[in-house]
């Protein structure tokens, strides 16, 4: 089901806010999820309750933390369905989920977070798993090799 973009702008805007770039489309997703070397950490958003209630702060929690992904991107499902289609193909061996959080490196899945993670959790919970994939997979800040 589409919702009306007046309706679902704030909860794009709670991740842009922060850093995100929103993937819109196929081609945006590619470009960012085939083509950027690093870390990308990725949020299906969605406009259910335990997007709002959990994942999302969940995120903004986990990327205080000192080690974060090089790259934060989004696709919002239900509503950019081609984006989202793209981006899933991307998450090997799972099934598609919304919220889900991934975290790539040089377009390969290494961290998967599905809905079934996320829902009944506190969003504390949430980003203390989300910190120790970071600590795991991504590089801390300046301390990347030249």
């Amino acid at each position: 089901m589409m919702y009306l973009e007046e309706f679902v702008q704030p909860m794009r805007e709670e991740l842009t806010r922060i850093g995100f770039q929103e993937l819109r489309t196929s081609g945006d997703v590619d470009n960012v999820l085939g083509k950027t070397s690093g870390t990308v950490l990725v949020v299906v958003n969605s406009i259910c309750g335990c997007a709002a209630g959990r994942a999302r702060p969940a995120v903004a929690y986990a990327l205080a933390h000192a080690v974060k992904p090089d790259k934060l991107a989004t696709v919002f499902a239900g509503q950019d369905q081609e984006a989202t289609a793209e981006a899933r193909s991307y998450f090997t061996d799972y099934p598609p989920s919304s919220p889900s959080i991934a975290l790539l490196r040089d377009g390969k899945l290494l961290y998967m977070m599905e809905r079934h993670d996320i829902e009944g959790r506190m969003p504390e919970e949430i980003a203390a798993d989300l910190t120790h994939a970071f600590d795991r997979f991504c590089t801390p800040a300046g301390s990347a090799v030249m």
